[in-house]
Order: C-alpha cells, then sequence, then structure tokens
C-alpha cells in the first residue's frame, strides 16, 4: 500500500466523482433518509452501513474482474436486474401501503414498532447489491483514478477512500434526518413522505427493469 500513496494525486478525480454520485439523490439516500426520520439515527447509521457493504461488494467484484465475465453471461446480469428492480418495486410498495396508514395507527420512534439491526443492515445491503449497474460505474471509477502502471495496490486504495467517503456521505444523512425538528417534520408529513418514496422507488424500479446494461 505505501507504494500506492506516490499515485494519490492522480487519483483525485476518481474521489470527486465517486463522492458526486453517493451524494446525489438515488434509493440509497432516500433509503437511509426514509429510515432515519422514521426510525432515528441508530437505524439511518446500520441502514448506511449495509448500503456500504453492497458498495464495497460490487467493488470487490471490479477488481477481481467480475464485469468481463458478466458481460460473457447476458443471462446472469439479466436475472440480477430483474431481481434489483423487483426488490425496488417491492420497497415502493411498502411505502405506498404506509403512506395510506393514518397517523393515529403508525407507531413510529417511541413505542413504536421497529426493525433489528440485521434487517435493517440487509435491508440497505440489498438495495445496493441488487443493483448490476453498480459494478460497471466502479469500473469507471476505477479507470479514472488509475494511473498508467500503477500497483494493485493503488486499486485498494482508490476503493478504501471512496468506502470510507461514501460511508461518511452516509452516516450524514442518517445523522442530519434523525434531529428532533426532522422527526417533527416526518409526523406532519409522514404520508406525502412516504408517497413520494414510493413514488421514487417505483421510478428507480422500472428504470432498472427497462435500462439495457
Amino acid at each position: 500500500m505505501p507504494e500506492a500513496l506516490a499515485y494519490l494525486p492522480s487519483m483525485w478525480p476518481a474521489y470527486i466523482a465517486y463522492i458526486i454520485a453517493v451524494a446525489s439523490p438515488g434509493p440509497a439516500v432516500f433509503a437511509i433518509i426514509g429510515t432515519s426520520i422514521s426510525q432515528g439515527r441508530r437505524a439511518g447509521v446500520i441502514t448506511a452501513l449495509g448500503i456500504s457493504g453492497g458498495s464495497l461488494t460490487w467493488a470487490s467484484a471490479a477488481a477481481l474482474g467480475l464485469a468481463a465475465l458478466l458481460r460473457n453471461y447476458a443471462i446472469a446480469l439479466e436475472i440480477m436486474k430483474v431481481l434489483g428492480g423487483l426488490y425496488l418495486i417491492y420497497l415502493a410498495w411498502k411505502a405506498y401501503r404506509s403512506a395510506r396508514v393514518p397517523n393515529s395507527q403508525v407507531a413510529i420512534l417511541n413505542g413504536g414498532t421497529s426493525h433489528t439491526a440485521t434487517q435493517l443492515w440487509l435491508r440497505g445491503y440489498m438495495i445496493h447489491v441488487t443493483n448490476p449497474k453498480a459494478i460497471f460505474a466502479w469500473l469507471a471509477i476505477i479507470s479514472l483514478g488509475l494511473p498508467e502502471n500503477a500497483p494493485a495496490s493503488a486499486i485498494l486504495m482508490i476503493i478504501a477512500v471512496c468506502i470510507a467517503s461514501g460511508l461518511m456521505i452516509f452516516t450524514g444523512y442518517a445523522v442530519l434526518f434523525s434531529t428532533p425538528r426532522a422527526l417533527r417534520g416526518y409526523r406532519a408529513a409522514r404520508p406525502w413522505i412516504e408517497g413520494t418514496m414510493a413514488v421514487f422507488y417505483t421510478a428507480a424500479g422500472l428504470k432498472l427493469l427497462t435500462s439495457r446494461i
């Protein structure tokens, strides 16, 4: 790893591109925000850890060259894409059902039903790992930041810094949207928030199902 430090200045374009990508609104960010404002900071952070775990899975796959394997086996890629799209639509259905429940019947945060840490982590992980497009995004990130003739450790450095940066951003969202003000706002506008999430997840799921990779 020390020899990779010499290439650090050349890797900044990759880091900047990754930070912009993870900070932009998407299924992962929506999941963290929705979980944080409805179940609290701890739940949001655990969801963020799951999403980061999914990102690390695809980063490792890209580094190992599995993208080329997926390209050669189109059926495997299509199956993963369908599963990912269906999972997002499933999340949309859950958000839609929640939006239709009156506030008086919804238990949130104190005294309410909550998910276990494992369930929260897996939900975050599945949101990211069921999107096969992520492996090609990682290929682009690694290629952008990898100088010519760089050692293999440079790839590890790119992945490590990107994952750490992404985790800080995701955790920041969890902290920001779990404040008392955010929780009060959620209680007041819960049906609209859940409805918006349902629309967003549906659009993201349909886009994944109909897109070409």
